[in-house]
This record gives C-alpha cells, structure tokens and sequence, in this order.
C-alpha cells in the first residue's frame, strides 16, 4: 500500500480518501463498527486506512440481516408460534415473536458482531 503525502506548510499530511462506492449500513453494521473502534482499535484502522471498512460492514449488516430473516420463522414454526396463535390471543403471539427475535439477535451479537465466527 502506497500512501502519498501532502506539504502544508513544514509539514508532510496523508492525502487520505474514501473509496467512492456506496454502502449500505443498518443497525448490525453501526454495532461492528462500534465494536471494533471501541475494542480492537488497532484492525478498525487498519481496516478504515485499506478501504475495506466499508465493505466489511455492508457485508456483517447483510448477513445478520439474512440470518434474522431465515431464522425467526423457523424457531416460530419449531415452537408452534402461527397464525392459528395469533387468531386466538394476539398478545401472546407478539410476545412469543418478540422472544424468539431476542434470541436470534443474541446469536448474530455472538457471532458476527462481537468478534465471533465472522472475525476478519
């Protein structure tokens, strides 16, 4: 990696700059990207100064996204959570729904935000 400076006055300063492409980043890529500036200070620049940032968290919101998607209908479906549910006693389907999303969230924490499989 080649990184060219600039003179400003006595000084020599990176020309820095951010890759033009576009990401999206949703709530599970701002957790990683906390994460890792809190945590491990040293791979978030390394990350933020190669460019890859960005894409790193497109990818970790993609993927917890998809996760949360296939997962919570199937623990729905196992634990008997359906429609016939919801026709007799809505709170408690919300409540059974709620649950089983904590669950799957607790998962994708474990293991794609807070340095779990998914660690670069």
């Amino acid at each position: 990696m080649k990184i060219e400076y600039l003179k400003c006055g006595d000084y020599y300063i990176p020309a820095l700059t951010v890759p033009d492409e576009h990401y999206s980043i949703g709530k599970y890529g701002m957790l990683r990207r906390e994460y890792l500036r809190k945590h491990r200070q040293g791979l978030y620049t390394v990350m933020l100064l190669n460019g890859t940032l960005l894409k790193h968290l497109a990818e970790i919101d993609k993927t917890c996204h998809e996760m949360l998607d296939r997962l919570v209908p199937k623990m729905a479906e196992r634990e008997g959570v359906n429609e016939a549910l919801k026709a007799v006693d809505q709170m408690e389907w919300v409540r059974r729904m709620n649950l089983i999303k904590s669950r799957v969230e607790e998962l994708i924490y474990h293991d794609y935000i807070y340095d779990g499989a998914f660690d670069v």
